[in-house]
């Protein structure tokens, strides 16, 4: 479930940020502002606690980067500048653009390969 959860719990986060900054500021980086910090946490917690504590490989354990989704997030809040548009259509390419972001992170590791003769998935 990890394709389909990850994007409807991580809105939730760019979604009251994103509020703040359009609401006081009219400034539409609320999501990649939310994302970004999401993801720097997340980058702290593998390092610390998967790499150097646990010594888990860094490729078993490489966070989901959906700074790509807060862009387009963003740019759905600036161009239609209303939240019933961005809620509607927003959110859904938020969540659509999770797995397209995330081949370019993961793509190496669905190619076959045969290692000592034998082969691995």
């Amino acid at each position: 479930f990890w394709v389909t959860v990850t994007p409807i719990v991580e809105v939730m986060y760019p979604g009251a940020i994103m509020y703040y900054f359009w609401t006081f500021y009219r400034q539409p980086f609320g999501a990649t502002l939310s994302i970004t910090g999401l993801l720097v946490g997340k980058w702290i917690t593998i390092v610390f606690a998967w790499y150097w504590w646990a010594n888990f490989p860094m490729n078993f354990v490489m966070p989901a980067t959906m700074v790509g989704s807060a862009l387009i997030l963003d740019c759905t809040l600036l161009l239609t500048r209303s939240w019933m548009l961005t809620a509607i259509f927003g959110v859904w390419a938020f969540a659509m653009m999770f797995n397209p972001t995330q081949y370019a992170i993961f793509g190496y590791s669905h190619q076959p390969l045969v290692l000592d003769g034998q082969l691995m998935s």
